[in-house]
């Protein structure tokens, strides 16, 4: 009896549970310092390695792995940093999509970066041209804080 009551529990869990939102693709001109929760579709254009003293991976088992990747679509491009086993997908030439990815800033530079729930899958390869002389991680930001008057 307990078995049937579970299951009527979850039937009717899943007729209540929202249904899945389709993913908005941001466009890598789009990008803005600050912002998160982007989706987007882009091709790897190269993959470097990086020591980093200070990283730290997200396995406590296995030492850190990251590297800088330049990513473009149509519209520009922007280093990403890839760690652990995103290291692997993100190979020159692969066109990847990358779900909740955010813009954190190093020395004023935009990098794009995921964030604890984010994922990146590999993709058919896209029919774009990526836009390489608009690269968002060479625009310098100046952080300004307000003043209450």
């Amino acid at each position: 009896m307990a078995s049937s009551s579970s299951s009527y529990v979850q039937q009717e869990w899943n007729m209540n549970k929202p249904a899945k939102k389709e993913p908005i693709f941001t466009k890598v001109s789009k990008l803005k310092p600050g912002t998160k929760g982007h989706t987007l579709i882009a091709k790897v254009l190269s993959s470097q390695t990086i020591d980093h003293p200070n990283a730290r991976s997200r396995n406590l088992l296995r030492t850190p792995a990251l590297a800088d990747c330049l990513i473009g679509d149509e519209t520009g491009t922007i280093i990403f940093t890839a760690h652990d086993e995103q290291v692997e997908l993100m190979k020159p030439g692969t066109t990847v999509i990358i779900r909740n990815a955010k813009i954190d800033m190093s020395k004023g530079s935009m990098r794009l970066t995921d964030d604890l729930w984010g994922e990146i899958e590999i993709t058919d390869p896209a029919t774009f041209a990526v836009k390489e002389d608009n690269n968002l991680s060479l625009i310098e930001h100046e952080n300004v804080s307000a003043v209450a008057e």
